[in-house]
């Protein structure tokens, strides 16, 4: 595995203190060639090791204020645009995105930075990478963090047929993204619009019809399940959404959208992780106004973590709060994952 990493110049975040968190070039951006792709990543701090992985449809960036204030607090913060995303390789095969690649990433970029133990944080998408990585790697990653998605062992049944029958007739997001280059040409016809969508309609500032409806109807676009907001709240400023309005206009959704159509494949080739959960200790932060976890059947996935995690340590909801919790209560999570973070050796 070829783990040369290219390092470009580095500001001081910890020294800098009051750092811009919305300007990208405020941080050490590198890259490193790792399970056959070309990884960008955010370094900064020394220290343990954390890394932060992103969901969909987000990237990096999307810690920039995580990164702040566990770099400044003695850690060492590695945070990946995952394959498929940002400024990292976008594969053309779509079994190029299965958890087997995600977590070989995670393991490829551990040795590049010359590390050997971790704690893993994941948001969205990237919860589902860092409970792999954690399940899979236990020698590797000795905490984890998942922030909005609780995510399932691996269960009897194959998930689109469970998806399908939480669904009812309609048409859950998971489902209709595994579509071949329909939901990729509907997100990528306008991306302003379907990113300040997304970002708004799942958060918590967004209340009744607004929301994010998680079901649409069959022939019913995606987008149909969001609303654009006249004026963002301010929770993400413009130069935010502008950022993630280039990176996508410049990549497209179609690696993202890969790792839906894996959904199966993952659950395929998991056999042998049939009844097995992650014991190491773990932490798990969501927003109790997140529309993700309306569905009883998901609810009830965060009501059992601990029977998924033994070593879960702390479980909330933030009040108020959607599903960019990282963006949404800056503070409050910073907090919860730093009082986390405690324990591990620095």
């Amino acid at each position: 595995m070829d783990t040369n990493a290219e390092t470009l110049p580095r500001p001081q975040l910890a020294i800098l203190g009051q750092v811009d968190a919305d300007d990208p070039s405020a941080f050490n951006h590198c890259f490193a060639e790792v399970n056959g792709i070309r990884m960008h990543y955010i370094d900064e701090g020394e220290g343990p090791l954390v890394i932060l992985l992103h969901g969909f449809p987000y990237l990096w960036y999307m810690w920039r204020r995580q990164i702040v204030a566990l770099s400044g607090a003695g850690f060492r913060v590695v945070v990946p645009d995952q394959r498929g995303f940002g400024q990292t390789d976008r594969p053309d095969s779509i079994e190029a995105y299965d958890m087997s690649q995600a977590v070989g990433d995670m393991v490829g970029l551990m040795a590049a930075l010359g590390e050997t133990s971790a704690v893993i944080v994941g948001h969205d998408l990237g919860a589902w990478v860092a409970q792999a990585a954690a399940m899979l790697r236990p020698d590797l990653f000795r905490g984890l963090g998942m922030l909005n998605t609780p995510v399932p062992p691996r269960g009897k049944v194959k998930p689109t047929v469970g998806l399908q029958e939480m669904a009812k007739g309609r048409v859950y997001h998971h489902l209709y993204f595994q579509q071949i280059g329909k939901p990729d040409r509907e997100l990528s016809s306008d991306p302003r619009k379907t990113l300040r969508s997304i970002f708004y309609s799942v958060s918590g500032s967004a209340v009744g019809a607004e929301r994010w409806r998680l079901f649409v109807e069959p022939g019913e676009p995606i987008l149909n399940a969001f609303t654009e907001p006249e004026e963002f709240p301010s929770w993400l400023s413009a130069p935010a959404i502008d950022y993630y309005v280039n990176e996508y206009t410049r990549t497209g959704f179609t690696g993202a959208l890969n790792y839906y159509r894996c959904r199966d494949r993952n659950w395929e080739i998991t056999a042998f992780l049939d009844g097995a959960v992650v014991r190491q200790p773990s932490l798990f932060i969501g927003g109790a106004a997140d529309p993700s976890l309306e569905p009883v059947e998901i609810r009830s996935l965060y009501d059992r973590l601990d029977t998924y995690l033994p070593g879960l340590q702390t479980k909330v909801l933030l009040p108020g709060v959607g599903h960019s919790a990282a963006e949404e209560s800056v503070d409050q999570v910073n907090e919860l994952l730093l009082e986390f973070l405690e324990q591990f050796e620095r």
